[in-house]
């Protein structure tokens, strides 16, 4: 079998479907062309990619998911590592109350509706924080610590689509 009629055998990575057309007549100088063609993603690829987008052009919206799902984790690890640092997230709790009064004393909420956002904002943050201390001390999965995360989640999460609709 003359070199002119044999396939040339060429490595390709795993997963990859290579195309070989063999040397044209007359030109012995010239390689051979390969075309590579990579194979199509899968289903659960496309799916996942899928997903990652919406999440990265919704990214805004789902801030408060966001931080509520990096809380669970670094709450396990200060109660993993250091669960004293309960005491000090204890009285960081009483914050959102102390900015709810300072703030209801010097500018006055002139309608029912901004002062209960404001109470609103005040009870969430002091949700938080508490959660945040107890997980701390105890570890997130303690009795009904993950129940009040969730409905910590869910309640923050509704309450910033609702200020992101209605705000001009």
């Amino acid at each position: 079998m003359s070199s002119r009629n044999r396939t040339r055998t060429a490595k390709t990575a795993a997963g990859v479907t290579a195309v070989h057309i063999p040397r044209q007549r007359g030109r012995r100088s010239s390689q051979p062309f390969v075309v590579v063609v990579p194979e199509r993603p899968s289903l659960v690829r496309q799916a996942l990619g899928g997903l990652a987008l919406l999440l990265w052009d919704h990214r805004r919206a789902l801030a408060p998911l966001a931080l509520g799902l990096l809380a669970f984790p670094a709450a396990a690890l200060l109660h993993a590592l250091a669960w004293w640092s309960a005491l000090m997230l204890a009285p960081a709790a009483a914050g959102p109350g102390l900015w709810l009064a300072n703030l209801q004393r010097r500018r006055p909420a002139a309608d029912k509706a901004v002062w209960g956002w404001r109470i609103a904002l005040a009870v969430l943050g002091t949700s938080g924080l508490a959660w945040a201390a107890l997980a701390a001390g105890f570890g997130p999965l303690a009795g009904p610590l993950e129940l009040w995360w969730l409905l910590t989640l869910i309640a923050a999460q509704t309450a910033w689509l609702i200020v992101r609709r209605t705000a001009n």
